[in-house]
């Protein structure tokens, strides 16, 4: 997979998406803070190596990585930059931090919003932070049991009767060009798409050489709407990060022995084969047709070049081979 490659079609919206993204969580200081120096800079190289697709949110940093983004972009003269942001969350003033957030900000916080007014707003924020006066892309954030657990019906009832709606019109005003979901999530995608019509799914960390069988019904019904699958966390939260060896996390928090026993298998096959993990990683789910980019997170110029790097590294044909054979993909996976 080249980041310069030829982009990839979202059928419905007939949107050409490239192969691989910018996930731009990072520089909103996920987990630690990154300077503004070094957050314009990781762009800058990004845009600099042929990379031309971001994703960024109102979540990421509370608003910080999408004003960083759209300041580096702009910088960049950057016109040709395909733009994936989201809605379903607003950002407010607060004296406390969010404990769920794992953002390195102070003094703001996220809200669920999904009703039609809070996605105007949320949009209209976002526009400004980017400095454009249209996406390419709009998903709606984080819709799912998991993270709504007991208000899951109420909250997919909104999403489906007042946000998707009011996404569908901005896409018929071309203040967008497709919508979707980005989530983490299986089965809620296969809800929302027997119920509205979707042009594309943001799915994050459950299509990735680590895993495969909780997304394969997703990536079928995909396949049958035309659906196109943007593959998110493709290091699974930092596990298939590291050249050398697993890191300690999976799915946003410390991995379990069960995950971590199977990710050493991962490098173990790709040592022997000579193959960096994450270059792996980083090309496999782009060999399923449903699947149309790659967006991984970056926080750094250093991350940047190595991801590029890791996405057109040349991969013998055998390591697919020896990882079937490990039983370490499942029946049926597709491999480049």
């Amino acid at each position: 997979m080249d980041s310069s490659a030829t982009p990839r079609t979202l059928p419905r919206a007939s949107l050409a998406v490239p192969p691989f993204g910018f996930g731009a969580a990072a520089i909103g200081n996920l987990y630690a803070e990154v300077t503004e120096e070094v957050a314009e800079a990781a762009v800058a190289e990004a845009y600099r190596l042929g990379v031309r697709l971001f994703d960024t949110a109102p979540y990421y940093g509370y608003g910080l990585s999408e004003q960083r983004l759209g300041y580096a972009l702009a910088s960049l003269h950057a016109d040709d930059a395909v733009i994936s942001t989201k809605v379903g969350r607003l950002i407010v003033s607060s004296t406390e931090d969010d404990p769920d957030g794992g953002f390195a900000v102070r003094g703001r916080r996220a809200v669920f919003d999904y009703s039609r007014a809070g996605i105007l707003r949320s949009f209209e924020s976002s526009l400004r932070r980017l400095r454009r006066g249209a996406v390419d892309i709009l998903l709606l954030h984080d819709v799912g049991r998991e993270t709504h657990g007991e208000r899951h019906e109420e909250m997919l009832r909104r999403a489906l009767d007042e946000a998707l709606p009011a996404m569908a019109g901005l896409r018929a005003a071309g203040a967008c060009r497709a919508i979707g979901i980005g989530v983490n999530e299986p089965q809620v995608c296969l809800e929302v798409m027997a119920r509205f019509d979707l042009d594309c799914i943001l799915l994050a960390g459950r299509y990735t050489l680590l895993e495969q069988e909780a997304a394969a019904l997703v990536l079928a019904e995909a396949t049958r709407r035309e659906v196109g699958i943007l593959s998110g966390g493709p290091f699974n939260s930092g596990l298939l990060a590291a050249a050398q060896a697993p890191g300690a996390t999976y799915n946003y928090r410390p991995v379990d022995a069960g995950t971590l026993q199977r990710a050493r298998d991962l490098y173990a096959v790709c040592a022997a084969a000579g193959v960096d993990v994450g270059a792996a990683a980083l090309q496999f789910p782009l060999a399923h047709p449903a699947v149309v980019s790659v967006i991984a997170g970056m926080r750094s110029p250093a991350e940047v070049s190595q991801a590029v790097a890791r996405s057109r590294a040349q991969i013998p044909s055998s390591l697919w081979k020896r990882l079937r054979g490990a039983g370490l993909l499942t029946v049926g996976a597709p491999t480049p």
